[in-house]
């Protein structure tokens, strides 16, 4: 027996459930099959009977063959040819009930076999149009707004020529103005010469490299002068690749505050403690007591 529209919806609903499907594909799928299987019923007609079913159901079923009595052909040939051989004038025989039970069921089981595949091309009942099977599914719910088209908004920055430039070219001619006024009406004291015989005590590096000569009180001149200032300076070259943060803000560039604090306070702490703690024979003196050793 051909399957009816609801064993296929439980048939495939049930099977779309062992596969673990989602409830709403597997109902989907149920709903495609039960709608493929009502439009092979209606494309088909009645359903032939099985093979196993009584020849009195399928004789039943079967359309009859008889045609009333058939005509005979009147005898056209010519002179020379050979009369063609009478068809039997006698009425056709009505087909036996078992013989019409085979012949229906050879014709209506391949036909039952083929309904599924076919019903997909032919055309609806009372429709010239095809009408194809689609499942559809909903993926996602896209908010209008992502779709519209979204204006630039005024970015605030400035080119680098002439803006930057510009400023940066004012601002040198600035200060050499400054410094040319500054050194025309203000004296520049100068210390007496040199004298080889007589060392200053203390004798103290400028400012900038108080910090070096401070650390040479308490390392090895290779560890002063060479591998602790090699160890700053590629510190320094690298922290641009360590902290790649582009924020502004300093809640989100602890790294960066951490090592230019860290930085600062080392340099200047070796600075004020040569400057201001450092006397004669450059040892440690209170500057409250002893005074300060240290000019610009």
């Amino acid at each position: 027996m051909a399957e009816t529209p609801e064993e296929a919806y439980d048939r495939v609903l049930a099977e779309e459930q062992a596969k673990g499907s989602s409830p709403p594909v597997a109902e989907g799928r149920a709903k495609a099959a039960r709608h493929r299987a009502r439009k092979a019923a209606e494309a088909g007609g009645t359903p032939a009977a099985a093979p196993g079913a009584p020849a009195a159901e399928a004789g039943a079923r079967a359309p009859r063959t008889d045609t009333g009595p058939t005509q005979v052909p009147q005898d056209v040939s010519g002179p020379g040819e050979s009369p063609s051989p009478p068809a039997s004038s006698a009425p056709s025989v009505s087909v036996a009930p078992a013989a019409a039970a085979a012949a229906a069921t050879a014709v209506a089981a391949p036909a039952a076999v083929a309904a599924p595949a076919a019903t997909a091309a032919k055309p609806a009942a009372g429709n010239g149009n095809l009408t194809p099977e689609r499942i559809q599914r909903l993926l996602a719910v896209v908010k209008p707004e992502a779709i519209q088209r979204v204006e630039k908004e005024p970015m605030d920055r400035v080119n680098v020529w002439p803006h930057l430039m510009a400023s940066e070219f004012l601002a040198i001619l600035a200060v050499t103005a400054f410094l040319v006024v500054f050194s025309t009406f203000v004296d520049a004291t100068f210390r007496e010469l040199a004298n080889i015989n007589v060392t200053p005590n203390p004798s103290k590096a400028p400012w900038y490299f108080l910090g070096l000569q401070e650390l040479l009180r308490y390392f090895h001149p290779q560890i002063a002068g060479v591998t602790i200032p090699q160890w700053i300076i590629l510190g320094l070259m690298s922290a641009p690749y360590i902290d790649r943060n582009p924020s502004t803000k300093p809640n989100d560039r602890k790294l960066a505050i951490v090592l230019f604090t860290f930085f600062l306070l080392f340099n200047a702490i070796l600075v004020i403690l040569g400057s201001i703690f450092r006397g004669p024979g450059f040892n440690f003196v209170y500057p409250w007591d002893a005074g300060i050793f240290f000019e610009l």
